[in-house]
């Protein structure tokens, strides 16, 4: 099954898709996207995914053309062209991406050279991650390269221009990581390269504040109300690499990872060196959640 794209309102195939050259997303990287997938043919949290994109589009100037009522609906429309998952309907659950970009204008950093914003939705069928994912762990890679300061990119702008991300995931892939771990500048853990970063200390669970530098995360905050539901302490703390390697467990959070234990970082052994109870606990519990969110609803709720 093809990924399809709707660009301003015109649906097509991958192959044929197309955005003009002029548009300032492609020129200089100005625009802001989400991502979630579907839970019975539901976007997860699409309201909270909504809200980031406003203050994302909001710190850059960007006016955003639509509703939240409405961004639902094109998204549903690009579902259904696709042979995907929707309210109530048939079809495989779904990755799917809403960028927001400048639009088509003169070469020029000027916003009002861009009259009018772009929207794009690109969807296709979400691909879980395999079961030894979570059964076994993963490992991660401490790499080089510095997340982006919040004086000259913010990291709470989900932004379009992903080349710090890149850069990072890049240096991992290198070294046979599943993720990169990013510090900031003062040498802080702040986040991975697509992911938020947790540990474990005995039965309770901490993860980076948002001063270090980071992109807050849907799932990421999601997953303070299931720790609180289910009775897993859990706090942001200022964390160092020692922080993390000597953790008694560690996980990384996504959209489409949901929980994922970490194992092995670069070559030091986390814990005991398999997913621990705190995770696992987490992971049913956002999925139980999640189910709980989408199955037989037609929105959700935060």
């Amino acid at each position: 099954m093809a990924i399809v794209i709707n660009v301003n309102g015109r649906i097509a195939h991958d192959t044929s898709a197309t955005i003009p050259v002029l548009d300032h997303g492609f020129l200089y990287g100005e625009g802001v996207y989400e991502v979630c997938r579907t839970y019975h043919g539901h976007p997860l949290l699409f309201d909270r995914h909504m809200r980031r994109m406003r203050n994302s589009a909001g710190m850059i100037g960007l006016p955003v053309p639509f509703t939240d009522r409405e961004a639902l609906g094109l998204v549903n429309e690009t579902l259904t062209a696709a042979g995907l998952a929707t309210a109530g309907g048939p079809g495989p659950e779904a990755y799917v991406r809403l960028l927001l970009t400048r639009g088509v204008g003169e070469l020029s950093y000027d916003p009002a050279a861009c009259p009018q914003p772009s929207v794009v939705v690109i969807v296709k069928p979400h691909v879980e991650p395999g079961p030894h994912i979570y059964e076994l762990g993963v490992r991660v890679s401490i790499v080089p390269v510095v997340r982006n300061h919040a004086l000259s990119l913010n990291p709470l702008i989900k932004s379009n221009n992903l080349l710090n991300n890149a850069l990072a995931m890049q240096h991992a892939l290198q070294h046979g990581a599943f993720e990169a771990v990013m510090r900031n500048l003062r040498g802080e853990i702040a986040e991975c390269s697509q992911s938020n970063l947790f540990i474990v200390k005995g039965e309770s669970a901490f993860t980076p504040p948002v001063e270090a530098g980071l992109l807050a995360g849907i799932t990421r905050e999601f997953l303070f109300d299931v720790a609180q539901e289910i009775g897993v302490p859990m706090t942001e703390s200022v964390m160092t690499d020692e922080d993390l390697l000597s953790a008694d467990e560690a996980f990384l959070t996504s959209t489409t990872r949901e929980v994922v234990p970490i194992v092995l970082v670069d070559e030091r052994r986390i814990g005991a060196g398999r997913p621990g109870p705190v995770t696992r606990a987490l992971l049913e519990g956002f999925r139980r959640r999640a189910d709980l969110l989408t199955a037989g609803r037609g929105h959700q709720q935060g």
